[in-house]
């Protein structure tokens, strides 16, 4: 699955509890500094498409003022899924600071 960054901030958001769409929502805001805002419409498409491919399961629904609450948990393939993108991401990371470093050393602007 290519994993884009809302998915990649959903599954985070999910590593240490269940949650709820808004409750993703805030913690995709609180781990991006701000910088990744869902919307609830963009979040539920991100939510399906992890459900289809597993990574995430609902893990129960609660009544909250006369709605239903759907709260969604990491599944332990979405886990390793995210260990592997965090890996990939971690590497790329290090290639592009090894080049700079490079870069930086032998004085090219």
């Amino acid at each position: 699955m290519n994993m884009t960054e809302p998915m990649f901030l959903a599954l985070t958001a999910l590593v240490d509890a269940p949650r709820h769409g808004y409750g993703i929502v805030q913690e995709v805001d609180r781990l991006s500094a701000g910088r990744v805002q869902l919307k609830i419409g963009t979040l539920y498409g991100v939510l399906d498409r992890l459900s289809a491919a597993g990574l995430v399961a609902l893990d129960r629904e609660e009544a909250q003022q006369g709605r239903l609450r759907r709260y969604y948990r990491l599944t332990d393939d979405g886990a390793a899924a995210l260990r592997d993108e965090a890996a990939r991401m971690a590497a790329t990371a290090e290639a592009a600071t090894t080049r700079l470093r490079a870069r930086m050393a032998g004085g090219a602007t």
